[in-house]
């Protein structure tokens, strides 16, 4: 054992508990930004997904983002009270809400992405571009394989 590493070998030997505990140390930056917004992650989480993907049903949101559907209701009033999102009829299905983000909520978001970018190259600066890169790659793969098998089991 390293004499720098001070959590036990058995947990240091499970790639779960590691990925998670890297997760909180990139997220810390985030989180600060976030509270200074009275924010919390999921709703970073949905500003995100309604920029990356645009106007979405409220369910289809949810389920891109693995969100309870109920859940993102009350992160989508939030964030519609504050003004960063606005609801409307979905033209395809008027029965249906669809979620968009609004100017401001556009701006919120390019600000958030930098602080999130700055936090993941400040807690995974120990590793070089191309570790990184490698890192991400591996775990995109489980995440993408994960999302397929639950496509699977719906069906």
């Amino acid at each position: 054992m390293d004499d720098r590493e001070t959590r036990p070998p058995t947990l240091l030997a499970l790639p779960s508990y590691l990925a998670g505990h890297v997760a909180r140390i990139g997220h810390r930056g985030l989180v600060a930004a976030l509270a200074e917004h009275d924010l919390r992650l999921p709703h970073f989480a949905v500003l995100t997904g309604l920029s990356d993907f645009g106007p979405l049903a409220q369910h289809a949101l949810a389920d891109r983002l693995g969100l309870n559907r109920s859940h993102l209701v009350g992160y989508l009033d939030l964030l519609e009270q504050r003004g960063f999102v606005r609801r409307e009829r979905d033209p395809a299905d008027r029965r249906r809400q669809r979620a968009a983000l609004t100017e401001p909520g556009s701006e919120l978001v390019r600000h958030l992405q930098e602080v999130a970018h700055r936090s993941q190259e400040e807690s995974l600066g120990v590793l070089s571009a191309e570790e990184r890169r490698t890192l991400v790659e591996l775990m995109r793969r489980v995440v993408v394989a994960d999302d397929a098998a639950s496509k699977e089991v719906t069906a």
